[in-house]
């Protein structure tokens, strides 16, 4: 998979607010899907899909652990997301100390 069709995945896997609040539980620590599902008025099934949009997205991973099948969190993606949205934030940045200055010298022009 590409750089970009990974930003894609990812940022598609997180438009949704339901895998948003999957994503918050499993940092706290890996869970269920029964576990997963319990904060949501919705099925096993409807929380399933989500789940396997976030394992596309590799969001997250599917361990092993006897009979249980526990998700846990993975923080490439989200890591991805981060060193992409910096580049945006050094030039946010930059603007600001531009207009910053300008308005000190407009302020001594005074």
């Amino acid at each position: 998979m590409t750089p970009s069709a990974r930003l894609d995945a990812t940022f598609a896997a997180l438009a949704d607010p339901t895998r948003r609040a999957i994503l918050a539980r499993l940092a706290a620590g890996e869970a269920s899907v029964t576990e997963l599902a319990k904060p949501f008025a919705m099925s096993q099934p409807a929380i399933s899909k989500h789940l396997k949009v976030l394992e596309r997205a590799g969001l997250i991973s599917r361990g092993r652990d006897a009979q249980r099948r526990p998700r846990r969190i993975e923080t490439k993606p989200l890591a991805e997301v981060n060193e992409w949205l910096e580049g945006y934030r050094r030039i946010w940045e930059g603007n600001f100390q531009r207009l910053d200055a300008l308005l000190d010298e407009m302020k001594t022009q005074e």
